[in-house]
């Protein structure tokens, strides 16, 4: 994996990407001023999905660019780590298991980019953060990585929480319940100590991927930080904070020092959540920002959220994805991949193909999944021969697969994730749905299919309709 001048890899240098994204083709760049309320991300949004990311170069009111859509292609990811894109979930899996079995830490480093400039006095105003949706309560950070400390054992945690900008020199912020910086929260109220933390803005997908890892495959007793140095294939390098005890990341654009005191509160929302709906407003903990550092000539980065939800789709959905496949193929023999699709959000529906073994795997798939993955809502198990990516193969092996009678599976009154609306306070109901054939199969099951023919050994012409009906 190539690297930039200092020899810190591409992939840990959001500057160094950018460069990378332009250099291929991949960058579009919007060189007229956009305005971050509500402008920005509707420009964003007309790309979304598409091969390239976009670097706004003029935002109103701020001297720095925004970049974003460096998660809303697979393909382009995959690029990036020069790998297939069918092949990330295993990749990041791998990475996963690697750091498990053998982890590497981050190195502390006496200075970096980030620390190039520190402001002298905390504004908030002057960064370039966008309004998304046209009913958010205000600017939001969506794309920083949290670095905090458990104030009992001084473990590390990273974490991707949204901030909503609530004045210069303070946020307010949603902390998904059962997250370990919940969990560091609660042990500093009992301890009647507040809770420093670093916000790192414009970092590599490494430490975003570092920070979107389930706990169940992160347990709250480890350092989840060397995870990134799977990615960038050397540590990750911190520097240290200058007003509190936690690190920042040395190739961060922006790292804002921050601090949580038990008990404060401030209203925070709307924002369009990943769900498509917006997340309501609701007192939540009170961030004070006690310092910014930052580069030179910093980018700031955002993460459509709300909109399609296609970046979330690719960066969170993608470890859940790597998380479950990797727990089911130790549990259930057969597994062979597994796909949380995009009409579920990216990580309320997978999608699970198994080449059966025996009777009852399938839906043993099923409960193994849910344990796996507690935000799953829907789960449906298919057989080798469908296309897990393909939503119409999918739908037709439900429709001439699935036996209403004993394949589905209905969990009441169980955890679930609280911005999915049908969990109001996490709590709901889950369904998996058993849509392979019958074991042992039968004929009667199995596929329609066409010899492949080779074309180049006939003679074709192929028509071109736009060509005509110019």
């Amino acid at each position: 994996m190539a690297g930039n001048a200092a020899g810190v890899p591409v992939v840990a240098d959001l500057g160094a990407i950018v460069k990378w994204l332009d250099r291929r083709g991949r960058l579009v760049l919007v060189r007229s001023e956009v305005d971050p309320a509500h402008e920005l991300a509707g420009i964003a949004s007309r790309f979304e999905g598409g091969p390239c990311a976009v670097l706004f170069e003029r935002v109103k009111g701020s001297r720095y660019p925004v970049f974003t859509g460096l998660y809303w292609s697979r393909e382009l990811l995959g690029a990036l780590f020069d790998r297939p894109e069918r092949s990330l979930p295993q990749y990041v899996s791998q990475c996963i298991r690697d750091w498990q079995q053998r982890p590497v830490a981050p190195v502390m480093v006496d200075t970096g980019p980030v620390l190039q400039v520190t402001e002298p006095r905390v504004d908030l105003s002057k960064l370039p953060i966008p309004v998304h949706a046209e009913k958010d309560g205000g600017p939001y950070f969506d794309a920083g990585v949290v670095i905090a400390r458990d104030p009992e054992t001084g473990v590390r945690n990273a974490s991707i929480q949204r901030f909503m900008v609530i004045g210069p020199d303070r946020l307010a912020v949603n902390i998904d319940a059962g997250r370990h910086l919940e969990t560091y929260l609660e042990k500093a109220a009992a301890r009647g100590e507040s809770l420093p933390f670093t916000l790192n803005v414009g970092v590599g997908p490494g430490l975003h991927f570092c920070a979107a890892t389930p706990a169940e495959a992160a347990p709250i007793d480890t350092d989840e930080l060397g995870i990134a140095s799977e990615f960038h294939g050397q540590p990750l390098q911190l520097v240290a904070g200058t007003v509190s005890p936690v690190e920042m990341v040395a190739h961060a654009m922006f790292a804002l020092e921050c601090e949580m005191i038990p008990g404060e509160l401030h209203d925070e929302g709307p924002f369009a959540e990943v769900t498509g709906y917006y997340a309501t407003v609701a007192p939540r903990p009170l961030v004070h920002v006690r310092r910014i550092h930052r580069r030179r000539q910093p980018i700031f980065q955002t993460i459509l959220s709300g909109l399609s939800g296609v970046e979330v789709f690719n960066s969170v959905g993608l470890l859940g994805e790597a998380n479950v496949l990797a727990l089911l193929q130790k549990q259930v023999p057969g597994v062979t991949d597994v796909y949380f699709s995009h009409g579920g959000c990216g990580f309320y529906h997978a999608i699970v193909q198994i080449a059966q073994k025996r009777a009852g795997w399938a839906k043993q798939a099923l409960m193994a999944a849910f344990a796996a993955f507690p935000p799953l809502k829907m789960v449906t198990v298919v057989d080798d021969d469908v296309d897990i990516r393909d939503p119409s193969e999918v739908e037709w092996a439900m429709a001439t697969r699935l036996n209403p009678e004993h394949g589905i599976l209905r969990i009441d009154k169980v955890f679930g994730h609280g911005l999915n609306p049908s969990f109001p306070d996490y709590f709901g109901s889950k369904v998996g749905f058993d849509a392979t054939r019958p074991f042992p199969p039968t004929p009667a099951y199995d596929r329609a299919k066409v010899r492949a023919v080779p074309l180049d050994a006939f003679d074709i012409h192929v028509p071109d309709p736009a060509a005509r009906s110019q």
